[in-house]
């Protein structure tokens, strides 16, 4: 079996680190415990391992092609898909009333990994549809609601989030397409738009997986104002309905290429022109019918509901690829037989798995991806209280907490997800540079993810502005307040293993701490110092959560040995965060350095220089 669901792991994290049992206390998640959850997962697993997986290498071999405006994904991909659709994946924590199960984000996140680690190019088009159905669930008028929600929870229909045009990256302020408002026969608006514009790097924008693609698009309006204040959003589906709900004729929207990429090769990523592609053909000539989503010239907001869904899923898939390639290591360094162990204990070659520098490579590999994992986990279940919590304060303290979370587990996540992958090559030595073994289609794939849904830097800056600025820092030191709570228990247990980890673990916060001041105090005395060093912070801080719920689990996994569950895997856990803390949760201390003593470099090297 080409990949193993750590179904364990998972339910390990919801259970002792994210509360799912609290969760299941929340209004709407009664029946959503600890037996559903296992249930879920492996049933999820078993999809996700015999169906799923096997499409990865094929649809690197053979991605997604395209000819006169259309586009065909990998063979299976197709077939793949409706199972997934029917049985009922896309709804997982998507409302009941729409088609939806309404489970906990935190189910949902631990079925989204799974997804990612079986097919990474596969799992774009749900996740872009997940978006899509959140900023409807959220904007949506209830007539939009009803006729695109159902279908798109279904699988029947898939959504897009179009944003990127050739001139407008990631600054917005420069979007181009329009959006002309049509009108009745007495000259009045209709409701309806014309939308004209280029976008790019558009996933899923066009497949054969679904019936009808609902674009979500960016446009201005007639006299919009400039900047992103005046930026609208649109929906657009790639085919009009009739009164009945049925698919009508074909919007004036179609697909002009799809791009050639380093990785994620199955995933088509669309350059898509809305108008003039069915001049004549529509009634109302040329341009793509749209509706308004939301407030005129409030489109950015709704957007970055999108956004926000899918820079926590875009974590998720750094996890996901991290985990398949972890697995890849270790399967071929148990069998890769190569030179003596140093310690004498064999006398021909062994296994490389017991060799300590390989060992530490998987371990690297290891604590980063639990670590991240479980930071995840607890983030998921922030999100359903911040959501389901029968008392305002209380969701108030979750989602500010899930806010601050959202770019370390984007940005972190997605970051280590490169390095993992490359240790995960080296480990092959040779064989990982060889196409075949398989270990090299992780790391091409995992060099999306620190830059697609925001770059590293922008979530960087999201979490120096919005999350740090904003309030103080007041959200930012509550989270060290809890991590110093950690490091009373991890005192109090007294085992060799927690005093260490409880030793990094206070020097890593200190190390926060010291950094959350030197920003507080300069950004706006000299924000270009504080900017200089955003990326290392948001390491930092990613650094530090990874490491605290590495070393609650070590708390839980020495209570569970006491009580003899589980030995090997509570023994693993342990070491693990051990690990971590060691090797990688020490590296706070030179982060803290590089941001608050090494931004003289950055802010004086004049651009002439380079």
């Amino acid at each position: 079996m080409s990949y193993v669901a750590p179904v364990k792991d998972l339910m390990f994290n919801l259970q002792h680190l994210a509360g799912l049992e609290q969760v299941a206390s929340l209004p709407g998640f009664e029946d959503a415990g600890l037996e559903t959850a296992q249930a879920v997962l492996e049933e999820c697993a078993r999809l996700n391992q015999e169906v799923i997986a096997p499409l990865n290498w094929e649809g690197d071999k053979y991605p997604s092609s395209y000819h006169d405006g259309k586009v065909s994904t990998t063979p299976g991909f197709k077939q793949a898909f409706r199972q997934f659709a029917e049985g009922g994946w896309q709804g997982l924590q998507h409302p009941v009333q729409f088609g939806g199960q309404g489970l906990p984000k935190a189910i949902g996140a631990a079925c989204v990994e799974m997804l990612n680690s079986a097919n990474l190019s596969f799992a774009l088009c749900p996740l872009l549809t997940d978006g899509a159905i959140e900023a409807l669930l959220i904007a949506g008028t209830p007539e939009q609601q009803q006729t695109y929600l159902p279908k798109m929870i279904s699988g029947e229909w898939t959504g897009t989030m179009n944003l990127t045009e050739p001139q407008a990256g990631s600054d917005l302020a420069l979007v181009r397409s329009r959006a002309e408002p049509l009108q009745d026969a007495a000259g009045q608006p209709d409701g309806r738009y014309k939308v004209f514009g280029t976008k790019i790097f558009i996933t899923y924008g066009e497949h054969d997986m679904a019936s009808n693609i609902v674009h979500l698009v960016l446009a201005r309006t007639p006299g919009a104002p400039e900047g992103v204040k005046g930026i609208s959003l649109f929906i657009v589906p790639k085919f009009l309905l009739n009164p009945d709900g049925s698919l009508g004729p074909r919007n004036d929207v179609h697909c002009v290429s799809i791009e050639h990429k380093l990785g994620i090769k199955a995933s088509p990523t669309a350059v898509l022109q809305f108008g003039d592609g069915l001049a004549g053909k529509l009634p109302t000539g040329p341009g793509a019918i749209g509706y308004l989503l939301g407030q005129e010239n409030r489109g950015l907001e709704t957007m970055f509901i999108m956004m926000n869904a899918a820079r926590y899923a875009v974590g998720v898939q750094g996890i996901a690829v991290a985990e398949r390639a972890y697995q890849k290591a270790v399967g071929y360094a148990r069998d890769r037989l190569q030179s003596r162990p140093v310690d004498g204990s064999l006398a021909a070659a062994a296994p490389i798995i017991v060799h300590p520098d390989v060992k530490r490579m998987l371990l690297t590999m290891r604590a980063y991806t639990e670590g991240c994992r479980a930071m995840a986990s607890v983030a998921a279940a922030a999100y359903d209280g911040a959501h389901h919590h029968p008392e305002a304060e209380q969701r108030q303290q979750h989602a500010a907490f899930y806010e601050f979370l959202v770019p370390l587990v984007k940005g972190y996540s997605t970051e280590m997800s490169i390095e993992v992958a490359s240790l995960g090559v080296q480990v092959h030595g040779g064989m990982g540079f060889i196409e075949e073994t398989g270990a090299a289609q992780y790391y091409r794939d995992a060099r999306i993810l620190t830059i697609y849904e925001g770059t590293t830097a922008i979530q960087a800056n999201d979490l120096v502005g919005r999350k740090t600025l904003r309030d103080g820092g007041r959200t930012a030191r509550a989270v060290a307040a809890q991590i110093e709570r950690t490091e009373a228990e991890l005192q109090a247990s007294g085992s060799a293993h927690a005093l260490a980890v409880c030793q990094r673990l206070q020097a890593a916060r200190q190390a926060f701490l010291e950094v959350l001041d030197f920003v507080l105090g300069n950004a706006k005395a000299d924000p270009n110092a504080v900017f200089a060093g955003s990326v290392p912070y948001l390491l930092l801080g990613g650094n530090l959560v990874a490491g605290w719920q590495l070393a609650r689990s070590l708390l839980v996994a020495e209570r569970e040995l006491v009580a003899g569950n589980e030995a090997d895997f509570m023994r693993a856990k342990i070491l693990t965060a051990r690990f971590y803390a060691d090797h990688l949760l020490s590296r706070a201390g030179s982060q803290r350095d590089s941001i608050v003593e090494g931004h003289a470099a950055v802010t004086e090297m004049a651009p002439e220089f380079f």
